[in-house]
C-alpha cells in the first residue's frame, strides 16, 4: 500500500493529465484537485503506520459527492466548453475601446502636459514577488473608475497551473472585451490578446530568484509530497545540497521547486539556464511585455508604472500585502544563494535581463526625479499608516481582530502576517484605509466573485492540516 501510494506520489497523477481536456475544465481540474487531496491523506496515514480512519472514509465519500455535484454542474453549464474552431471571431474589436473607457476621468495636469489614463491593462501576477500588493492597486483603481476586470469563476486564479485559456473567465463569450486581466494563471499571449483591446499595456513583476525560491519551498512545501521524504531541521538546505534526489519534474506541484517564474511565464521550468531556448523565451518576452517590474524596488517600479499608465500618486499608495513573519525566512550562507541560483537558472536568466532594462527605464525617467518621487510616495504612504493602521504596522495573523482583513495562510502554519485598522478613523479615510488593507480572497469577493472552490480547499486546509 505504502509503495503504492508513492509511486502515485512520486510519478503519477500529473495536472498535466488534464491539460487535453477542454471540455469543462471546472470539473476535471477540480476531480484532479479532490483526488490529489485524498492522496495526499492516504500517504500521510500511510507514512504513520494508520488504517482507513472514520475520517479518511467521511473524506472518500466527501470527495464521490462533491464531483458528482461538479459532474452535474458541467452537464448544465455548456458555456464551460471551449471551441477549437480556427474561424471563431474570439478578439476583442477595437470598436469597443472607447466604451471601455468612458467611466474614466483623466488626471489634473498642467496645459504643458498631454497624457491620458492607461486602464486596459494586463498584469501577469508571477508567484512570490509582492505581486499581491499590485493586485490590490488594480482592484483600487479599477474599482473607482467602473473598469470590467476579467475574472476567474469559482476561484481566484484561472485553473492554475494549467496554462490560460479564455474559457476560463466567467460568463466568457466570444468577442467580450475587458479592462484587466489580473488573477494568478499560466501565461498563454495568444489567450490573453482575445480579452483586451489592442492598446493594453502589459506589465509583470520579478524578484531575485533566491529569494524566490526560498519563499515558495516554505511556503508551498506542504502541498509539495515531493518534500515529504525530505529528512533534518532545514528542509530546504537539505534539498539544495542534493536537489536531483529529491526532484522529478513529472510529481506533483513540482513547478514550485524549479524555475517558477519561468514557469508561470508559459515556458518549460527544467530548461537549465544554458540552455539557448531559454534566451529565446525571454527576447519573447521582452515583446510581450511594456514594463517589468522589480520587487527588490518595489516603490522605485510603481513610479515606473505611475509613469507609464499617466496614473496619479493617489493611485499607487499601497501597504505592503502577504508579508511573512521573520521567523519563517530561511537565511541561506553564499554558498547556499549560488546552488540556488544554479538550480533555478533559467529564472536567474530571466531576471538578469529584465533587471538591466528596468535600470534603463529608470536611468531614462531621471535619477533625481526618481529620487524626489520615490521619496514623496514613501511620505504619502507614512501618511497613510498613520491614519489607518492600529499599532503602526502588521501583527501576526491570530491577533487580526476583523477576519476581513485575515490573509490566506499556507498549509498547516500561519505565517502570513495581516493588518488592524484603527477604531478610530476619521470618516472620510475609512473606506480608502479598507481597501488599502484588504488581500485579495476578500477584495474578490467583494468584487462579485464566486470563490465557492477557493473557500472549500480553504476550509479543508485549514480543517485537517492547520496548526
Amino acid at each position: 500500500m505504502r509503495k503504492t501510494l508513492h509511486s502515485i506520489v512520486q510519478h503519477g497523477f500529473v495536472y498535466r493529465n488534464f491539460e487535453s481536456c477542454y471540455y469543462c475544465p471546472l470539473y476535471m481540474h477540480a476531480l484532479s484537485f479532490y483526488f490529489q487531496v485524498l492522496v495526499w491523506v492516504l500517504v500521510m496515514s500511510a507514512i504513520k503506520g494508520k488504517k482507513c480512519t472514520r475520517m479518511t472514509r467521511r473524506l472518500i465519500l466527501w470527495v464521490l459527492l462533491t464531483n458528482i455535484m461538479l459532474l452535474l454542474y458541467c452537464l448544465t453549464n455548456p458555456t464551460q466548453v471551449k471551441i477549437r474552431d480556427s474561424q471563431q471571431q474570439d478578439t476583442c474589436p477595437l470598436s469597443m475601446v472607447k466604451l471601455l473607457t468612458k467611466n474614466v476621468s483623466s488626471p489634473s495636469l498642467s496645459t504643458s502636459e498631454v497624457c491620458i489614463p492607461k486602464v486596459n491593462i494586463m498584469f501577469m501576477k508571477t508567484h512570490k514577488t509582492a505581486s499581491s500588493t499590485i493586485l490590490n492597486i488594480l482592484f483600487r483603481f479599477g474599482e473607482k473608475h467602473k473598469l470590467k476586470f476579467a475574472f476567474p469563476d469559482g476561484r481566484n486564479d484561472f485553473f492554475y497551473p494549467s496554462p490560460f485559456l479564455c474559457s476560463q473567465v466567467k460568463d466568457y463569450r466570444p468577442g467580450d472585451c475587458f479592462n484587466i486581466v489580473c488573477n494568478h494563471m499560466r501565461f498563454d499571449h495568444q489567450e490573453v490578446a482575445k480579452l483586451l483591446p489592442p492598446d493594453a499595456v502589459y506589465i509583470t513583476i520579478l524578484r531575485d530568484p533566491v529569494d524566490l525560491f526560498e519563499s515558495s519551498f516554505n511556503y508551498y512545501r506542504r502541498a509539495v509530497p515531493l518534500t515529504w521524504r525530505i529528512n533534518g531541521e532545514n528542509q530546504l538546505v537539505e534539498f539544495l545540497n542534493n536537489p536531483h534526489t529529491f526532484y522529478s519534474p513529472e510529481a506533483f506541484n513540482s513547478f514550485y521547486l524549479k524555475n517558477l517564474l519561468f514557469f508561470d511565464f508559459g515556458f518549460d521550468n527544467i530548461l537549465e539556464g544554458d540552455d539557448p531556448r531559454v534566451m529565446r523565451d525571454i527576447h519573447k518576452l521582452s515583446t510581450r511585455f511594456d514594463l517589468v517590474l522589480v520587487a527588490e524596488y518595489f516603490d522605485e517600479s510603481l513610479i515606473l508604472l505611475k509613469d507609464t499608465l499617466c496614473w496619479t500618486m493617489e493611485d499607487i499608495l499601497y501597504f505592503k500585502l502577504n508579508a511573512r513573519r521573520r521567523s519563517s525566512v530561511s537565511r541561506l550562507t553564499p554558498e547556499l544563494r549560488a546552488k540556488a541560483l544554479q538550480w533555478n537558472g533559467a529564472d536567474w536568466r530571466l531576471y538578469q535581463h529584465f533587471n538591466a532594462t528596468f535600470w534603463a527605464r529608470v536611468e531614462a525617467y531621471g535619477g533625481e526625479r526618481m529620487k524626489q518621487e520615490v521619496k514623496e510616495l514613501r511620505r504619502r504612504n507614512a501618511e497613510m499608516k498613520a491614519i489607518c493602521i492600529q499599532d503602526g504596522g502588521a501583527v501576526e495573523a491570530q491577533n487580526i481582530h476583523d477576519s476581513r482583513f485575515l490573509p490566506w495562510q499556507p498549509v498547516g502554519e500561519s505565517s502570513i502576517l495581516g493588518y488592524n485598522v484603527k477604531q478610530n478613523i476619521d470618516p472620510q479615510f475609512r473606506e480608502i484605509c479598507e481597501k488599502m488593507l484588504t488581500p485579495e480572497i476578500q477584495y474578490l469577493s467583494q468584487l462579485g466573485v464566486s470563490l465557492w472552490l477557493t473557500r472549500l480547499w480553504g476550509w479543508f486546509k485549514d480543517t485537517v492540516f492547520g496548526d
